[in-house]
């Protein structure tokens, strides 16, 4: 007997059944419709990960410290600093993540076999003396932070545990589960979006005045602020951190590096790599963005112009903005100082190692680099000494500023000429474009870095 086909079984059932049938298949797609944005959303999630984090280690404590004094000192006149500085950080940290997906190495080994030696040692140098600094800073606003919710902890005890977690984690917690605790913990800096939604009366039409029309006074003052943004946004160690990262996330999505194999990486990888990118960059600044406008809506306002870390910032805004715009700010610095102090360490750490030759990597165990996680644990180390020698938050913040004016313009060079270079990127080598733009960005680098010395030391 020969098999029925599904328009003739249809046509065979009731009437009833029929229409019984119909709708219920149009229940299903009904109910398809409604989970699709879910599942879009869960796809996009998946997508995201060394950008995303990369992107909200930047807003560490010491940039929240910079970006709360940029509004409390000058209200929203500098909000304009957020859209400004997106395009350049995005485009750079592109090239980083492309030539880390491309060449299988961190950018510290593609500077040691591209240029010699001593232009890495100095680089790599001067990365350990900014990350160090910014380390100790880091550490201080996260014990800060909890003693305004329980005042009675000691500050000492409180920088020694999170030094002691943040190494813990890093040696024996496995690499898969160690990046999604940091792409997790990337969720809590959105709180400083929320806070601006609870704070009361801010002149929105003031707020996009500055940030569509650039304004700066050239004050001494206002030149090192905008220096110490630029340089806290455009950081050396994510240069090095994002790098290195897509390498460890490439050996962990695909079991090998593409080099081994000689496997050439896909344009979908490229493609996700972009929104990943790009994602965390705007992520990045629009919390800086929104903690300006915080701050300059209350501290601004208000008088409050003496911020000297995250921890005055949010405690400033609770009698101005209420309890619950208080402890978002607060829990901010919790997330964004566990997940900044790791990538301080870790982009140190990646480039010592490469530097030297080390095995490096957070996918391997503490006997496979014990050299690796050696840095990883000195780093952490000064930063804890710091706290214990009357480190002055504002000067740390100074001085990190400096050496990151100092270090980023040079390491910007030679990212631009690694992947300019077809004989080390092959068919993915800069865009023309992409060239000339980080050029561009390059020099505005330069004279942020000159501008900065010239202000502090002239």
């Amino acid at each position: 007997m020969a098999k029925k086909n599904i328009v003739e079984e249809i046509a065979e059932l009731p009437a009833k059944a029929v229409e019984e049938t119909i709708i219920g298949a149009e229940i299903a797609v009904a109910d398809i419709g409604k989970q699709e944005p879910f599942r879009k959303v869960k796809k996009f999630w998946k997508i995201l990960g060394p950008g995303l984090t990369t992107g909200a280690a930047d807003d560490d404590p010491s940039g929240i410290a910079t970006y709360s004094q940029t509004g409390a000192q000058y209200g929203f006149q500098l909000a304009w600093l957020a859209a400004f500085t997106f395009p350049l950080m995005g485009l750079v940290q592109e090239m980083c993540a492309r030539i880390g997906l491309v060449t299988g190495r961190g950018l510290a080994a593609n500077i040691r076999s591209t240029f010699p030696r001593w232009v890495l040692y100095l680089c790599a140098g001067l990365l350990f003396g900014a990350n160090t600094f910014n380390i100790g800073a880091d550490l201080g606003a996260l014990a800060k932070a909890a003693q305004l919710i329980k005042p009675e902890f000691n500050y000492s005890a409180l920088v020694i545990f999170f030094a002691l977690l943040c190494v813990l984690m890093q040696i024996f917690i496995s690499y898969r589960l160690y990046a999604k605790y940091l792409k997790y913990l990337t969720l809590l800096i959105l709180s400083y979006i929320v806070t601006a939604f609870l704070v009361k009366d801010i002149d929105w039409w003031s707020v996009l005045k500055s940030t569509l029309v650039p304004s700066v006074t050239f004050t001494q003052e206002q030149i090192i602020l905008i220096c110490g943004i630029l340089g806290t946004t455009i950081s050396p160690y994510l240069f090095f951190w994002q790098t290195s990262q897509e390498v460890e996330e490439s050996i962990q999505r695909n079991g090998h590096r593409h080099q081994e194999l000689r496997v050439a990486v896909t344009d979908k990888e490229i493609r996700n790599m972009r929104i990943d990118n790009w994602s965390g960059m705007l992520l990045s600044n629009v919390v800086m963005f929104f903690i300006i406008i915080v701050t300059g809506a209350t501290l601004f306002r208000n008088g409050i112009t003496n911020i000297g870390t995250a921890a005055d910032a949010a405690a400033a805004l609770r009698p101005l903005a209420g309890d619950w715009a208080y402890l978002l700010f607060a829990l901010g610095i919790f997330g964004v100082g566990l997940l900044g102090i790791p990538v301080l360490a870790g982009s140190a750490s990646y480039a010592i190692s490469e530097a030297f030759g080390w095995k490096e990597g957070l996918y391997r165990n503490l006997k496979e680099a014990y050299a690796f996680y050696g840095v990883i644990i000195i780093a952490m180390i000064v930063g804890v000494l710091l706290n214990f020698v009357g480190l002055d938050p504002i000067k740390a913040l100074i001085y990190s500023a400096v050496l990151n004016g100092l270090v980023a313009p040079i390491v910007m060079v030679l990212i631009v000429l690694i992947g300019s270079k077809k004989a080390i990127m092959g068919a993915r080598v800069n865009h023309p474009v992409t060239t000339v733009l980080g050029w561009i960005a390059t020099g505005l680098m330069i004279i942020t870095g000159l501008a900065t010395i010239y202000a502090i030391f002239l």
